[in-house]
């Protein structure tokens, strides 16, 4: 609750304002009089905690059905009700030999005015350093996302290095190869395993990557794997050409194709069976469940490193489905437009 409601600038607000409203009245100040400062520093005290409570209250339990714009001058109104209600209930029941002379309520127009306006400037003084620590908060939250996107994908820039033994000497002889070899079946391997090797070799330098350009690269990346697994596997991509310049980390969809031929079994009786298509404004991947007699093992860091990397780029988690029949996972796609804009 502390943390929630920031009461350490509560209380820095009620030692500065209070403390400095006391120190005005220090000309007045005499041993007969200590108990009307110590009422009328409790009084101050309490209302700018009441006002501050109410701000933090409704900052955290945003009032439903009230547009974004009038949320700030309903919390104020809300703040300066409360404040003024404890003021007048401070008042009315403070005897007055307690009380500085001026600050006895005779019920007039005059002294209802006097405390409206005053838990008016309490409540405006709160919303301004509630909104500048909201301000600073969110500062720092983006600072420290940016931070750990950076890393992340420093961590993954390193992997990727540490997996690939002179990549660009590879790439460069496997354009070689695709010259020398003769049989058709050869060169148009090679082909597609140069297109997978030039898609990881660029992408390095990308965090996002666009739906088209990440289709293109596993149709390579399918093309390697049939000749592999031949009728075991059966993979059915159907996206609208609408969604090709939505943005997608890359090898988000790479990583769950690997990740259901890793867990299941793959048979010619039983092939496995992986859906690609857009459902709802989100990337399905949905393969059907046929786990291997002797499971592999999981540590769902995959899975992991695939749902931070939409959470730090998108600020949006990847859901998943496990039924007895089929594995599915949903990711969302965002445009071009909304991610740069």
């Amino acid at each position: 609750m502390s943390h929630a409601y920031q009461l350490k600038w509560c209380f820095i607000m009620i030692m500065i304002l209070s403390g400095g409203t006391i120190l005005m009245r220090l000309n007045d100040f005499n041993i007969h009089n200590f108990r009307a400062f110590l009422e009328y520093f409790s009084m101050v005290s309490a209302t700018i905690f009441c006002s501050w409570m109410t701000h933090g209250y409704l900052r955290l339990h945003e009032p439903q059905g009230v547009s974004k714009q009038l949320r700030p001058i309903v919390r104020i109104a809300a703040a300066m009700l409360a404040a003024f209600g404890l003021n007048y209930l401070s008042v009315i029941m403070t005897p007055h030999q307690y009380m500085f002379p001026d600050l006895v309520f005779r019920h007039t127009y005059a002294d209802f005015l006097r405390l409206l306006i005053g838990a008016f400037f309490v409540s405006m003084i709160c919303h301004i350093v509630w909104s500048s620590l909201t301000v600073s908060i969110m500062l720092q939250k983006a600072q420290l996302e940016n931070e750990h996107l950076k890393q992340a994908h420093l961590r993954a820039q390193l992997l990727s290095l540490q997996q690939q033994i002179s990549p660009h000497f590879l790439f460069n002889s496997l354009s070689t190869l695709k010259h020398i070899a003769h049989d058709k079946g050869t060169k148009d391997f090679v082909v597609q395993l140069s297109h997978v090797y030039r898609y990881l070799l660029s992408i390095n330098e990308h965090q996002v990557t666009k739906l088209a350009d990440e289709l293109n690269f596993i149709d390579s990346y399918l093309y390697i794997l049939y000749q592999r697994f031949e009728g075991d596997l059966k993979v059915q991509i159907n996206i609208p050409e609408r969604y090709y310049n939505y943005l997608i980390p890359p090898l988000a969809i790479q990583l769950l194709i690997e990740n259901a031929i890793k867990h299941n079994a793959l048979s010619p009786e039983l092939p496995l069976l992986i859906d690609i298509f857009i459902e709802n404004e989100t990337l399905t991947v949905r393969n059907t469940l046929q786990p291997k007699k002797f499971p592999v093992e999981s540590t769902r860091l995959g899975l992991q490193n695939i749902n931070e990397r939409f959470l730090l780029l998108f600020d949006k988690q990847i859901t998943i489905e496990n039924t007895t029949e089929s594995f599915t996972v949903h990711l969302p796609v965002i445009s071009h437009d909304r991610y740069y804009h």
